[in-house]
């Protein structure tokens, strides 16, 4: 956590010391040669080895194995079916224990089970420490009263390398609408 400060502190401080840009007006900036690809293969084939562990988890009802793939912070994100008519029908989960709740709850409805399109999974790397997992699947879920019959959705995923281990910093689950 106090690396990502650091960081956060830097690039701040690079910023300001920047100062006003010349020729902003061209939409042209000036990018290094690894700015379109911030991460290494090996680091986005990491981050697909990970997103490929939570399925298989998700498809066991292992929770506590999720629990532990998220970051532990008040900022992590679970987005998700909702029962709670305050919440609507889907809401946001801030932080790891309202994350870790949220997991036991849909497990303990009982039906899970996740069909990732293995060929359509794309990661992408954002920075040297942030990746993004894009993940068209049908999922069977009983939760909330659905239908438990595989049904399309999108999973987006952003992760963060914290200590050498990617952690799931948010993760979006969208249904797909039928045409």
């Amino acid at each position: 956590m106090k690396k990502i400060y650091l960081a956060a502190a830097a690039l701040a401080g690079a910023l300001m010391s920047a100062g006003a840009t010349h020729g902003a007006e061209t939409d042209v900036a000036p990018a290094n040669l690894d700015s379109a690809h911030p991460l290494p293969d090996g680091s986005l084939e990491d981050v697909k080895n990970r997103f490929r562990q939570l399925a298989l988890a998700a498809n066991r009802h292992d929770a506590a194995a999720i629990e532990k793939m998220f970051w532990d912070s008040p900022s992590a994100l679970l987005v998700a079916k909702s029962v709670d008519p305050a919440e609507g029908s889907w809401a946001g989960f801030w932080g790891s224990e309202s994350v870790a709740r949220k997991l036991r709850d849909i497990y303990a409805a009982g039906t899970l089970t996740l069909f990732p399109d293995w060929a359509k999974l794309k990661v992408v790397g954002i920075s040297s420490t942030v990746a993004q997992t894009y993940a068209p699947m049908k999922i069977a879920i009983s939760y909330g009263g659905q239908d438990p019959s595989p049904r399309p959705f999108i999973m987006i995923i952003q992760w963060l390398n914290l200590d050498g281990q990617w952690k799931i910093a948010s993760e979006i689950i969208l249904p797909v609408p039928s045409p």
